[in-house]
């Protein structure tokens, strides 16, 4: 399901127009992204939690040239779903 299907579904699902429905998902994303930036979860109950976790510094591998290069640290987007979700997926 790529963005354009979300936002449909979820038209749809809550009887809104699309323009209305893509609004919403882009808030929503938008709040998702903003709270992220700021270091904080966001947790949604039943569904999951959004976290930002630090990646050490490293060295890896060119694989066309075997060449080490160095990795910086960097944090990375992160998602753990909630109890929920993991049910709905398993049939449960």
């Amino acid at each position: 399901m790529n963005k354009g299907e979300l936002v449909a579904a979820v038209a749809d699902k809550v009887g809104l127009s699309r323009g209305q429905a893509g609004e919403a998902i882009d808030a929503a994303i938008e709040a998702i992204t903003t709270a992220l930036k700021k270091g904080d979860e966001v947790k949604i109950v039943g569904f999951g939690t959004f976290v930002v976790t630090d990646r050490a510094a490293g060295e890896a591998r060119n694989p066309r040239t075997g060449e080490k290069v160095k990795v910086p640290a960097s944090k990375t987007p992160k998602f753990r779903a909630g109890a929920g979700l993991k049910e709905a997926v398993n049939g449960k």
